[in-house]
């Protein structure tokens, strides 16, 4: 570790770094602190100015302008009551009456809409006062007396008071325009009001999109300077050093935490430029050893090839001369003697039997790897024809799904069928016939195959001890064999790049399953593999 941090230091002072102790994390927090806080302002002045703004419309639209428009209208009443009554003064007939009725529920409305928009101005409250006064004191005096009057009284007593009603109506006519003046004045100065807030939420706003567009400015050039520029040159260091480059030192520069990762990946340039040194020894010392081994597998595959024929001739002569001493001397043993030399015959033809699978399981993936399309169906069929002696002596049945054409080795594929129908036919139940059935489905990109049998099945505790070599659950008095078939059809499956297993929940009998790619491009290359 010392010698490492050493390294670090020493890549730093080369560099011509400057100490400085803030990491990228660190600048991104002040810089994003800092930010945010600019924005805050200028977000909490926006709100601002646009509540102002919002508050201002609300005035002159829901107040200001329909209190002057309530004022208008309140004038207009009064003025169709004067009309009216005056008419009725002048001629006598109650159909004039109908301005001044209309002008009486117009007044009333208008009046209850004005009250509330000026419930907060003292001013407009005051000039209302004085309008209300005035046209109680015009209806008092005029309006309801001429109004009320028969049609013959309306005349003379509208002429007696024509003098005291016109100068009456005049007052209040001058009380309304001057409420109406300073309606207008109000609304003027609230629409003042609003273009001034208009005018200052634009420039806040302006004010916040050119900060932000600052911010992002700042923070561009930030990045590119402290962070994507450092990075981009301790990128392209790697790549020259990916690249073949192995002397090309890692720069180490930028804030603080770069500055570590450019001298991690440093010390990784240095121990990759060590590991490679190792590596290429080790590749060296690899290489021997492979050719070591494929020498030596060679020479155990011919040493196999030799002992199996050397060790077959002694056994046929063993077994043929065992023979030939009983013919020439039959006459002369006893009973017990004709059993010893059974014994021999027979153990020198099983001892033939395991010397010729033997050499056929060593031999598989390695002597016969002839990859081509097989036809599983011809196959089958082909090997059932060689069974048929057995099937016949047993009483079987062997039936079989549709069955497709795979990439494999015909030798091969050959024995996994003829060990899994033989050991089908072998271990049948002797309560009834053997039931021989195959199946075959499809799968996405595997075919699943299953031989299912109706014979004396497997024990669970043995469903994987049955698929290493030489291991046998009956003895061979019971169940002739050498143990090694269903092995063969585990490595033959195997090397096909499928599995093997025994079914768990069928019952009775046995159902061996197993899996094979379909039509693969290639069978793997062979790999030979030391013999013993």
């Amino acid at each position: 570790m010392r010698e490492r941090s050493g390294v670090r230091d020493k890549q730093a002072a080369d560099a011509g770094v400057v100490a400085s102790g803030w990491t990228t994390r660190r600048w991104l927090r002040v810089g994003v602190g800092a930010t945010l806080a600019v924005l805050a302002v200028l977000g909490g002045l926006g709100t601002w100015s646009m509540s102002r703004a919002s508050d201002l419309t609300g005035q002159v639209v829901d107040t200001d302008s329909p209190a002057l428009i309530s004022a208008v209208r309140l004038e207009a009443a009064l003025v169709n009551q004067e009309t009216g009554v005056r008419g009725y003064g002048l001629a006598g007939q109650r159909d004039f009456l109908a301005p001044y009725n209309e002008g009486v529920t117009d007044e009333k409305d208008a009046l209850r809409r004005l009250r509330p928009l000026i419930r907060d101005d003292a001013s407009a409250r005051k000039d209302l006062a004085e309008v209300e006064r005035l046209a109680a004191q015009w209806q008092r005096r005029i309006a309801r007396p001429v109004a009320a009057a028969p049609a013959g009284a309306a005349v003379p007593l509208a002429t007696e008071r024509a003098d005291e009603g016109k100068q009456t109506f005049d007052s209040l006519r001058s009380a309304m325009k001057r409420q109406q003046a300073h309606l207008q004045d109000t609304r003027a100065a609230a629409d003042d009001d609003l273009a001034r807030a208009t005018t200052l939420r634009n420039w806040v706003f302006t004010a916040i999109a050119l900060s932000i567009l600052a911010v992002a400015v700042l923070v561009f050039e930030g990045l590119r300077r402290g962070v994507t520029a450092p990075l981009t040159r301790i990128a392209a260091s790697a790549r020259e050093v990916a690249e073949g480059g192995f002397d090309r030192p890692i720069a180490a520069e930028g804030p603080a935490d770069l500055r570590r990762l450019g001298m991690d990946v440093e010390e990784m340039r240095r121990r990759l430029v060590e590991e490679l040194a190792q590596a290429e020894s080790s590749r060296r010392q690899l290489d021997e050893q492979a050719a070591d081994l494929r020498r030596s597998n060679a020479e155990l595959e011919q040493f196999a090839y030799v002992a199996s024929h050397d060790l077959q001739e002694p056994l046929r002569k063993v077994s043929s001369f065992t023979q030939l001493l009983q013919r020439r001397y039959g006459e002369q043993l006893d009973a017990r003697a004709d059993q010893y030399i059974a014994f021999a015959v027979d153990g020198a033809n099983r001892m033939q039997v395991l010397i010729n699978d033997l050499l056929a399981f060593s031999r598989v993936g390695r002597v016969h790897n002839e990859s081509r399309e097989v036809d599983l169906e011809a196959l089958v069929e082909s090997t059932v024809a060689t069974l048929s002696m057995a099937a016949e002596e047993t009483g079987a049945e062997i039936t079989h799904d549709a069955l497709p054409t795979v990439v494999g080795d015909t030798t091969q594929l050959g024995m996994l069928w003829q060990n899994l129908l033989s050991n089908a036919l072998k271990f049948h139940s002797p309560e009834r016939p053997p039931r021989i059935h195959i199946e075959a489905r499809q799968d996405g990109d595997t075919w699943h195959f299953a031989v299912r049998d109706n014979g004396i099945g497997i024990a669970p505790e043995f469903r994987d001890k049955v698929f290493v070599i030489f291991q046998r659950l009956h003895t061979k008095d019971a169940y002739p064999g050498t143990g090694i078939g269903l092995a063969m059809c585990k490595k033959v499956v195997e090397f096909h790049g499928g599995t093997i297993g025994i079914d768990p929940e069928y019952a009775p009998g046995t159902r061996v399953v197993f899996t094979l790619p379909v039509l693969r491009a290639a069978v793997p290359a062979t790999t030979e593999e030391p013999t013993a």
